[in-house]
């Protein structure tokens, strides 16, 4: 074997080895050998089974074997020519090159290591930002947006029709062909006027009744609606609507304030400062979202210069290769999959995204570990579980699904980004203070 370790950078390495095809035949007989000892071949005792009858019957395999523990070797004769330390090793040695010539194998192998970072000062990555604060207009409607929430339903005493908003209790009755059909039916149903809770027309219809009167509306069901004998079919509803009720908000006192921080003592400026304190917090995340993140992460692209592993890098121009075809129309991705050229073009259009995506990572993951900051799997759990009961879906089946798919790093990454960013924001904030009380 002949073997030779290029350095391209300081995270990546270029082994070019020659595998002589005595070496790999050395490697097959030996393998068939040991194999004879132990596989069970019908005819043959155990351990008694001719060697040439398992290199016939397992000849390929043995081969990607012998193939596969001499590759083993050329990396280990690698690592040690290059003085290379396993654990700084990251992810899978990449082939370049991989061709049987005159019964040897030649190969071209990149050995890629993790980036090593000198992280210096970084108290001046997060940029200049001011704090949005809550206007007295905006602080009212949080304050009414709240009141909504503890609004009581009450009958209306003055001797109007049901309207827009309100809220109607009524007897309902459903007639296909003369006869009422199962599910069709209810007494004293409370709907709110404008909710979309029915088929589109039923609400509609009981607009400008009053109460106590009776009515029959029409209505015509979706074709795709799940009961098959109603879908695409015209019915009849039996109507009598009993009462009209509307949503009647409480004061904005100290008694709401009461209720809405569930503390006995509290009073209205409370509520006020807690509304003020929403409205600020719900700024300073749209702020961050769309302003302050993808400006520390472009600070810190253009601060911090290494070199990356290419394995690690050509993964992630995979993954975006694979999200951007997602976007392609079936003509694109066919021109894509018959041409090189169309798919190396492809390639190298989102490589300086990729450059940067997996640059940032090193980078976060760097200052995260400087920065003691960690995310455990329970913080993980909760954070998907919050947001399955938002999207109303099963909080089990969305982490599954997130393990799965592998996504669990992803969403760990994300979180892990955030304690980070909100910490050097933190560190900008000090320094904004030390400024104001040196000045």
């Amino acid at each position: 074997m002949t073997l030779n370790v290029e350095k391209l950078d300081n995270s990546n390495y270029k082994v070019t080895a020659t595998i002589e095809g005595k070496d790999i035949s050395a490697k097959f007989d030996k393998l068939a050998k040991e194999a004879s000892k132990t596989l069970k071949v019908d005819g043959f005792r155990k351990g008694k089974v001719p060697v040439a009858v398992i290199k016939k019957m397992y000849g390929e395999k043995l081969q990607q074997d012998a193939e596969a523990e001499a590759i083993g070797e050329v990396l280990q004769e690698a690592y040690k020519e290059a003085n290379i330390n396993l654990d700084d090793v990251i992810g899978n040695p990449t082939f370049e090159k991989y061709e049987e010539k005159d019964d040897n194998i030649e190969v071209e192998i990149i050995i890629s290591l993790r980036p090593q970072i000198e992280l210096g000062n970084y108290s001046d990555i997060a940029p200049e930002y001011t704090k949005e604060e809550a206007t007295e207009e905006e602080i009212n409607e949080e304050l009414d947006s709240i009141a909504t929430k503890y609004s009581k339903a009450k009958s209306i005493e003055d001797d109007r029709a049901l309207q827009e908003g309100d809220i109607a209790v009524f007897d309902f009755k459903g007639i296909l062909n003369g006869e009422a059909f199962e599910g069709g039916s209810a007494e004293n149903y409370e709907l709110k006027i404008g909710s979309k809770q029915f088929i589109e027309g039923f609400e509609e219809q009981l607009i400008g009744m009053k109460k106590g009167e009776e009515k029959t509306i029409k209505v015509t069901f979706p074709e795709d609606y799940q009961a098959a004998n109603l879908a695409g079919k015209e019915v009849d509803f039996e109507i009598k609507l009993h009462d009209i009720k509307e949503d009647v908000k409480p004061e904005i006192d100290d008694e709401l304030a009461k209720k809405a921080l569930a503390k006995e003592d509290a009073t209205l400026d409370e509520l006020k400062s807690h509304a003020k304190k929403i409205i600020e917090d719900s700024k300073t995340r749209k702020l961050y979202e769309d302003e302050l993140k993808p400006k520390i992460l472009e600070n810190l692209i253009a601060k911090y210069q290494f070199d990356l592993p290419k394995n690690i890098v050509e993964q992630e121009i995979d993954n975006l290769v694979n999200q951007k075809a997602q976007t392609l129309s079936k003509e694109e991705i066919e021109e894509i999959k018959n041409s090189i050229e169309k798919l190396d073009e492809l390639r190298e259009s989102v490589r300086e995204d990729a450059v940067n995506s997996v640059k940032a990572t090193f980078i976060v993951d760097a200052l995260a570990k400087a920065e003691n900051i960690e995310v455990s799997d329970s913080e993980i759990s909760q954070v998907l579980y919050y947001e399955a009961l938002m999207s109303g879906q099963d909080p089990q089946e969305v982490i599954k699904y997130y393990q799965t798919n592998n996504l669990i790093p992803v969403v760990k990454m994300g979180m892990m980004e955030d304690k980070l960013f909100t910490k050097l924001l933190a560190l900008y904030e000090n320094n904004e203070e030390e400024e104001k009380e040196e000045a």
